[in-house]
């Protein structure tokens, strides 16, 4: 299936990507910003109002506590190859540390982001979409 990558790819000419050989960081990076996009474009869905509105409330879910408690809803979920993402991602040598999260919250949310990252790279959108929606509902 066809993910939305894949025509960000065939629009601006971008060649295709071993993921396999990217850094958990690296995934957590992308994963980081479609989630952000997601939960966006949520909270946007809800209605219009003021942005500063909008970002409360994007903030408190996209911030380290909330990423590690969405995790404690999903990994049971998860497949043996998503899990393997999520704990390389968990515990990838982060150069950085959240400004009020502990460390195994950021690390866990981390390993979140790397998840989201992978499987935005790998066109699994409606698995990413899925999964995303499992946590907020748990």
């Amino acid at each position: 299936m066809k993910g939305f990558d894949s025509y960000i790819r065939e629009t601006f000419a971008i060649g295709d990507v071993d993921v396999q050989s990217y850094s958990p960081l690296t995934l957590a990076f992308i994963g980081d910003g479609i989630y952000d996009l997601v939960i966006r474009t949520i909270v946007v869905g809800k209605g219009n109002t003021k942005p500063a509105k909008l970002h409360h409330e994007t903030a408190s879910m996209v911030k380290a506590a909330a990423q590690a408690r969405y995790m404690d809803v999903i990994e049971p979920e998860l497949t043996p190859e998503e899990e393997a993402v999520f704990k390389r991602g968990r515990n990838a040598n982060s150069p950085t540390m959240a400004k009020n999260a502990s460390m195994a919250d950021y690390r866990r949310a981390t390993g979140f982001e790397a998840l989201m990252g992978y499987l935005y790279l790998t066109g699994q959108d409606d698995r990413m979409l899925a999964l995303i929606r499992k946590a907020m509902e748990g």
